[in-house]
């Protein structure tokens, strides 16, 4: 049976949803009436379409018969988590050949990494990334020349924006294709340790820079539970690639066996065959409860608070905080990963991963198990993969083999889930209390207010921040800057709890997905530009943080204050807040382009 709240929670995104949906799945249902696309198109453009290719390659297109599958590529050489992808179309296109079939790169799309951006001016760009890669994949597919679609992306935007993407072709099968995380570096307590060395003076640049490096040493994902691992995660939970492939490792025999198995199974369920099932069918208001709660039990990145309102709204289906704030009271936290626990990814995937997640939620009621996937049923990912003889098997999993990481049936780690919602009189926020101690989610302390984290950085190394403080970061929300994650601001905050001082943070930016320990209200609503009780706040006023009972208060009186602070001009944010103003007004009119500014 299926828990009473997971019930209603989607029941009511599904009527709220209903005239939206409906719209979305007439699109949909009309681009499926036009059968096999490819076949439609003139003489001239499918010899554009093949000319590049090798005269079987042509054949094989030209045949209406067979499948040719479209592949998005987020590759690069500069991003570890993407740089596997270099030969996945290679090796994909010789699965399918051997089967008759082909495959095409339909494109490619941006793939920055917010670990190279954090801090400098690239990463108030960030944010918006996942709407340019939303586009640039529904570019890719406009050919119409492709039967299925499969999706090699991991990181923090690009996953999330390709799926955008490939909603508007929802009419065909998609997959994600994953890579796997880089093998375990050093710990990430000492991780820690040296970046608050560092801000404190106590190391120089020298140790940081060989503990970074020690840290993210080879290709595959970061193995911290940051935002492209909750990606990974919560993306194989909704059913869109194959059971228990998020975390295998890169360049293994079982990552090249699940790579050929994907490109295989997908080939075998295009539009007119018996095994057809659209990405319309997979992403509907189960799949996408399913993703929250996998999202909630895990302590996931907050980031998601964002991207899984953006393509649920492109799948047609409204979601709101609320939604994701009464899920995470019911949704216990099963497993602990870095910054919830000392362990990493690896750890994770050892101790049961997805699969043995899935299991534990599916015990309790908590995911939906009628809700249909790309690949098989629900009870399937169940399952772990495995190469016996040589040979591709899922194998139903197991208790957990580390409770410290994967809590064993019967017990949590913490009775609700990840993510927490806070309102009051400064607006809306969310706070990942996860990886937040008990004697820390509660903090009332006097404001001390900036407008960057640079400032913040400045005035902790001057020796001004030595006090109980709610650090206030205003101006740093969609409209201001892009909203860019405020990476810098976590040693900062960490030596000052590590002090002994109450310390909290506001604001209406972002925070890494890696980011931890510091009770930290993010993604506040109204932001300051857009006129929020943020932009009102002065060094002293009292905050109150309570990220027990869901308060975010100012205890003083703002009622006399004007809102002259809001209006910054750009001149007074520097080149990389007119960088953005450009991009903005450069797709102010579009569709995906709207989902982060709105």
């Amino acid at each position: 049976m299926i828990h009473q709240v997971i019930s209603d929670v989607t029941a009511r995104i599904r009527e709220r949803s209903a005239a939206r949906r409906q719209a979305f799945l007439a699109r949909i249902q009309r681009q499926a009436e036009q059968g096999k696309t490819r076949a439609a198109l003139a003489c001239g453009n499918l010899a554009h379409a093949v000319a590049a290719c090798s005269s079987d390659e042509k054949g094989r297109i030209l045949d209406m018969t067979r499948a040719n599958v479209g592949i998005v590529t987020a590759y690069n050489d500069m991003l570890s988590a993407h740089q596997p992808y270099q030969g996945y179309p290679d090796q994909i296109k010789a699965a399918l050949a051997e089967l008759g079939h082909s495959a095409q790169v339909a494109g490619g799309v941006p793939a920055m990494c917010d670990g190279v951006t954090q801090g400098q001016p690239g990463m108030d760009m960030s944010l918006f990334s996942r709407d340019l890669i939303a586009q640039a994949t529904a570019l890719s597919l406009s050919h119409n020349t492709f039967d299925a679609t499969l999706l090699l992306g991991i990181c923090d935007k690009i996953a999330p924006g390709q799926i955008m993407g490939a909603l508007s072709h929802a009419h065909l099968p998609t997959a994600f294709v994953p890579a796997g995380p880089m093998a375990s570096g050093i710990s990430n307590d000492e991780k820690v340790k040296v970046r608050q060395q560092y801000a404190a003076g106590e190391v120089g640049r020298d140790a940081l820079l060989e503990m970074e490096c020690g840290a993210y040493h080879a290709a595959g994902t970061c193995t911290f539970y940051g935002t492209a691992n909750t990606n990974q995660l919560v993306f194989e939970a909704m059913g869109l690639m194959l059971p228990g492939s998020a975390f295998v490792h890169p360049h293994s025999e079982l990552r090249r066996a699940l790579t050929d198995e994907a490109a295989r199974r997908i080939s075998a369920m295009i539009p007119g065959s018996p095994a057809y099932r659209p990405l319309s069918t997979v992403l509907d208001e189960r799949s996408l409860v399913n993703g929250l709660v996998a999202l909630l039990a895990s302590g996931g990145s907050t980031n998601h608070s964002i991207h899984m309102v953006a393509l649920a709204r492109a799948a047609g289906l409204v979601l709101t905080w609320d939604d994701i704030s009464d899920l995470s009271d019911v949704v216990p936290l099963l497993v602990r990963m870095y910054p919830n626990g000392p362990a990493d990814v690896n750890a994770f995937e050892q101790a049961g991963g997805v699969p043995g997640m899935m299991r534990r939620l599916a015990e309790d009621g908590l995911i939906h198990m009628d809700a249909t996937p790309v690949f098989g049923e629900m009870q399937d990912y169940l399952s772990r993969p495995a190469l016996v003889d040589g040979k591709l098997q899922w194998q139903p999993v197991g208790e957990s083999s580390d409770a410290s990481v994967l809590s064993l049936s019967g017990c949590v780690f913490q009775a609700t889930g990840g993510t927490k919602l806070l309102a009051g009189n400064l607006g809306r926020a969310v706070v990942k209390v996860s990886a937040v101690a008990p004697e820390y989610r509660v903090i009332e302390a006097p404001a001390r207010v900036f407008s960057s984290q640079h400032a913040v950085e400045a005035a902790y190394q001057a020796g001004e921040l030595n006090q109980d403080a709610v650090i206030v970061v205003r101006h740093n929300g969609p409209a201001a800057n892009g909203m860019p994650e405020l990476h810098k601001l976590m040693p900062v905050l960490g030596n000052l709890q590590k002090a002994g001082h109450k310390v909290a943070l506001v604001t209406d930016g972002r925070l890494s997905g890696a980011s931890g320990k510091i009770p930290a209200a993010i993604h506040i609503t109204p932001e300051a530009l857009h006129g929020g009780a943020i932009g009102l706040l002065q060094d002293g006023d009292l905050l109150r943080v309570d990220a027990v009972s869901g308060r975010l208060d100012c205890l003083t009186d703002l009622s006399g204050r004007t809102q002259a602070e809001i209006d910054l001009t750009l001149e007074q944010e520097g080149w990389g807040r007119e960088l953005f103003s450009v991009m903005r007004r450069a797709v102010s009119s579009a569709e995906c382009g709207a989902t982060i500014f709105d």
